[in-house]
């Protein structure tokens, strides 16, 4: 388990050993941070896995509740205050015109 441990993390037996030691340890503290934003993220991602569950239902609650309106509006074609094909209003003009 030591042995693998060096083979990733020193710097003297990894592939970076033949860069200058100034970019080798460049290098190592780049990758030093991204693993640190990775098991950061990774952590904080389960931590907060309910509030992101619920989040995504709800978000995709509201594009199937919205595909379904439009869904209905598109197939009952037109809108029901339309006149009839015969030119009889559907409904009592309340406005009187």
């Amino acid at each position: 388990m030591i042995e693998m441990y060096r083979l990733v993390m020193d710097s003297d037996k990894n592939p970076l050993s033949t860069l200058p030691p100034a970019q080798r340890f460049q290098i190592m503290t780049y990758l030093g941070l991204m693993w640190t934003v990775v098991f950061c993220t990774a952590f904080g991602a389960w931590y907060w896995f309910g509030e992101l569950a619920i989040f995504h239902i709800l978000v995709a609650l509201g594009f199937v509740i919205t595909g379904l309106t439009f869904r209905s509006a598109q197939k009952n074609g037109r809108h029901r205050d339309h006149p009839r094909e015969d030119g009889t209003a559907r409904y009592d003009d309340v406005w009187g015109g």
